[in-house]
């Protein structure tokens, strides 16, 4: 496997976030996103708070605003689940530009928009400046189970292998003149998706036997240098801070 595979998400860089220690970020990602979570939905600076750090961790990262807005439209739908909790929930109701909306759907929708949100872009900016192969790396020094790293390490590999394995098919069914784009051409697609299983199923086997013959023994080694006191002095620095954020909220 290659160690130096790219990743579509990922943003090459020399800033100080990308140079910062995986394991530091790994860690400050999941205190982040517990700390949003947590927070009541009615603590509404504590959400722009959150915000604004999201937001000074981005000119430090030289992540441009563009890119993630691009990005984060996967949660559209939960967006529009959000939009409509206003409509559809009951309870108490508030006049808005001549429309009657139920406080307990605003609060709801709100909190669901908000914490989707800030979880997306706290998920974007760890992709965005850390490669798939440093977070399994952080993951190791985290002491994370071996057999989830295996996991995720073949994952990471092999998603792009299936997304290439796809394309050609594709490109093959099209030049055999079928490009199937219909409701009552499921059928095609369907077949097409039960081929790329048995391939994919197929290829898997063939690599865990070609890795064993070279003697794998089931753990991926760390490739990179091990932490020192001060990386997990400056990984600790990021968890209070939000640990501080988070007293403060409730």
């Amino acid at each position: 496997m290659s160690a130096g595979h790219a990743h579509p998400l990922h943003r090459p860089g020399d800033t100080p976030v990308h140079r910062l220690a995986p394991q530091v970020k790994v860690v400050a990602a999941v205190a982040g996103v517990l700390c949003v979570v947590a927070t009541p939905r009615e603590r509404f600076w504590a959400f722009g708070l959150y915000l604004a750090v999201l937001a000074g961790v981005w000119v430090i990262a030289r992540i441009p605003p563009g890119w993630l807005a691009t990005r984060a439209l996967i949660e559209l739908p939960f967006v529009v689940l959000a939009i409509a909790f206003p409509f559809l929930a009951g309870g108490p109701t508030v006049e808005f530009l001549g429309l009657r909306l139920s406080e307990h759907g605003l609060l709801a929708g709100w909190n669901i928009a908000v914490k989707g949100t800030l979880g997306v872009l706290v998920s974007l900016t760890l992709a965005a400046t850390t490669t798939p192969g440093e977070l399994i790396v952080g993951l190791q020094r985290l002491r994370v189970p071996t057999m989830v790293i295996t996991i995720a390490t073949l994952m990471l590999r092999y998603l792009d292998v299936i997304a290439a394995e796809a394309r050609r098919m594709r490109i093959a069914r099209i030049c055999r003149g079928h490009d199937p784009r219909f409701l009552w051409q499921v059928g095609a697609t369907a077949r097409g998706i039960g081929t790329l299983f048995i391939r994919s199923y197929e290829r898997g086997e063939r690599v865990h036997l070609a890795m064993v013959s070279r003697g794998w023994t089931g753990a991926m080694p760390d490739q990179g240098q091990p932490a020192g006191r001060r990386t997990w002095l400056v990984g600790f620095i990021p968890t209070a801070l939000a640990a501080v954020v988070l007293g403060i909220a409730l």
